[in-house]
């Protein structure tokens, strides 16, 4: 199971860096236009920019779980391994709650689109839909690695 999810961590990295990459041409091309007039002004490519916004922000929340920095705070003071742990699953467990919403209404969400276009570029909607219960999914993935390691500590003692 590990070997599963930190292939899926790594193939999230890759979306992510995937993205970044596509996000530079519609801006890029927006910017050219906007200042000069060696090309003509694409109206598609504020669209695209907004949709690859979307999901990079996914995406940096999927991987952000799993490498535990996204809902991260650190308002305790130091404490030891076992009371670490106990805060994490409970923090965890609220992330699970935010996942399962994720899931549960990103479905919806991605129904209402499955059948609409976009107005300019006519993308399919659902495309950019169903990044919230993909997002719901990564997440409780990720959080069931973190449970099993931390449950790990709070019967077994700090890992070595």
């Amino acid at each position: 199971m590990k070997t599963l999810i930190d292939w899926c961590h790594r193939l999230l990295v890759w979306l992510m860096i995937g993205a970044v990459a596509v996000l530079v041409v519609p801006v890029t091309l927006q910017i050219i236009s906007r200042y000069t007039a060696l090309i003509p002004a694409y109206i598609w490519t504020e669209e695209l920019a907004r949709f690859m916004f979307i999901w990079m922000v996914m995406l940096g929340a999927m991987i952000g779980v799993r490498e535990a920095t996204h809902f991260e705070v650190d308002v305790w003071p130091a404490l030891g391994p076992r009371a670490n742990a106990q805060l994490r699953i409970v923090s965890h467990v609220f992330v699970l709650v935010f996942g399962l919403v994720f899931v549960w209404w990103g479905i919806e969400f991605t129904r209402f689109g499955w059948d609409q276009l976009s107005e300019i570029a006519e993308l399919p909607m659902w495309t950019i839909f169903i990044a919230w219960p993909i997002a719901g999914l990564t997440w409780i993935l990720f959080l069931g690695e973190h449970f099993v390691a931390n449950v790990r500590i709070l019967r077994e003692g700090a890992p070595q």
